[in-house]
């Protein structure tokens, strides 16, 4: 089957997917068996061995059928060619627009699945100081040229921890920002251990955007998801993730998500989304852990069907939802996929931007090519206060595409995970440029449920996509 086209059915949609242009057709069975059969270049004839294979339809039908679809052909809306390989071909490096600022290389959990070896990548327990913020905002507004708009998302371990470092960094932003034509927009990650009322005034104040950490139901997160003397944190940081959402009112300031990370030991997975949305949280992501296969609690290919499985009854859920209202019950980041416009080239031929446009800077002003590189020397770029940055490194990026990367120019999903995480490649496979098995065939499923999901919504509300402007940094 060539991989111009993606076929699939989900709950009673028969979908197909014309790769290329991005088109999105839900059509009757018998479309769907005829396009199974058909290679491109198309003829205007209907291929003589249709009626043969498919002999359970009429031949006049069959033949009405196919001359629809060729109709479709030719107005370059299915079978379409790939029209974006040659803007790869010239790929170059970009300025940087965003940084994730590690302001804090310690935390007050002790995650049993945490990616960062529990807080310090490695490096060493560290905060960043105020200084070290402030230089880190020059060094953006100097690598940024001509971009207007800078994003910068407080990281940790837990950012909380190095609260004076974020308000100092702000307010510096903040006095500079227009003089040299910039607007900032501001991030903060946090596990909510550390949130008081005036911390949470301050985010909904300063902060576009908030992630907050949290699994599910108490007894997933709190197996998990501990203080260093293993008591959970579930009771603490609910009442204040509720205070912090309902504060989050003012213009520019309501973006939020609540993001957790479901394991092998939560493999109904569903059940955490669902938990979520019912403490009152819209805005919500329950995301696969992405581990060694040696660990207990990692998700291996012996759990997928199940994971697939959860995957369809949460698409079921919000589709019954979506036809009873036209509304989502609530927005669950991996489905959100916009079927009118979508992302634009760059972003589906590479991605997060990852040594290109987005780095990671450390407590030490090191930078790195995103957070999950951290303390990789390998891939250490420079530092903010030398103010150079490989140039070899960030190339090297900026030619990391789904044209560069193995298996994906032949891969239907590539314009909707642009290849996947650089950083898992790097780490699972032994090559940024080889995407993780695992979490490749996980997002395939999530793609083709987002599709769907977008259908009903294109089908039942309308344009009341009520979807906020999220980006997803951890």
């Amino acid at each position: 089957m060539t991989n111009t086209i993606h076929r699939f059915k989900q709950g009673d949609d028969f979908i197909v997917l014309d790769v290329n242009s991005g088109g999105v057709h839900v059509v009757d069975e018998i479309v769907y068996d005829i396009i199974g059969l058909l290679e491109p270049p198309l003829s205007e004839d209907m291929p003589a061995e249709i009626p043969t294979k498919l002999t359970k339809y009429d031949e006049n039908e069959l033949r009405e059928c196919y001359a629809e679809i060729y109709s479709l052909y030719k107005d370059k809306i299915l079978f379409s060619t790939d029209e974006y390989r040659k803007y790869a071909d010239i790929a170059v490096k970009a300025p940087i627009k965003a940084l994730c600022l590690h302001v804090s290389h310690d935390c007050d959990l002790r995650c049993k699945y945490c990616f960062a070896s529990t807080g310090d990548f490695g490096t060493g327990r560290k905060i960043m100081t105020p200084e070290t913020g402030r230089k880190a905002i020059d060094f953006l507004i100097e690598k940024s040229l001509g971009r207007e708009n800078l994003e910068l998302d407080f990281f940790g371990g837990e950012p909380l921890m190095a609260w004076e470092t974020i308000k100092a960094t702000v307010d510096y932003a903040r006095s500079v920002e227009k003089q040299h034509g910039k607007n900032f927009r501001f991030t903060v990650t946090t596990n909510g251990m550390l949130l008081t009322d005036d911390k949470i005034e301050y985010i909904n104040r300063e902060m576009s955007n908030c992630v907050l950490s949290l699994d599910g139901r108490k007894e997933v997160n709190d197996n998990i998801r501990v203080t260093p003397n293993g008591k959970g944190c579930y009771d603490i940081i609910v009442p204040r993730y509720k205070k912090l959402v309902e504060g989050r009112v003012n213009p520019g300031r309501t973006d939020y998500y609540v993001r957790g990370t479901f394991t092998k030991y939560n493999l109904d997975f569903v059940e955490d989304v669902l938990h979520i949305s019912d403490l009152g949280f819209y805005q919500l992501s329950v995301e696969p852990v992405t581990a060694p296969a040696d660990k207990p609690y990692a998700i291996t290919e012996d759990d997928l069907p199940k994971v697939y499985e959860q995957y369809d009854k949460l698409y079921e859920i919000m589709a019954e939802h979506v036809k009873k209202t036209g509304k989502k019950p609530f927005n669950f980041f991996h489905y959100m996929i916009d079927l009118n416009q979508g992302p634009c080239a760059v972003k589906r031929l590479r991605g997060c931007g990852c040594g290109n446009e987005y780095v990671a800077v450390t407590p030490d002003g090191d930078i790195y090519p995103c957070h999950q590189f951290v303390g990789i020397d390998k891939w250490k770029m420079g530092n903010i206060y030398d103010g150079n940055v490989d140039p070899e490194i960030a190339d090297y990026f900026a030619k990391t595409h789904i044209y560069s990367k193995q298996g994906c120019s032949d891969c239907w999903a590539r314009f909707y995970c642009s290849g996947g995480c650089n950083a898992n490649g790097y780490i699972y496979e032994g090559d940024v440029r080889i995407p993780h098995k695992i979490q490749c065939a996980m997002m395939k499923k999530r793609v083709e449920c987002g599709i769907a999901l977008g259908i009903k919504m294109n089908e039942y509300g309308g344009n009341n996509t009520d979807e906020p402007n999220i980006k997803a940094t951890c």
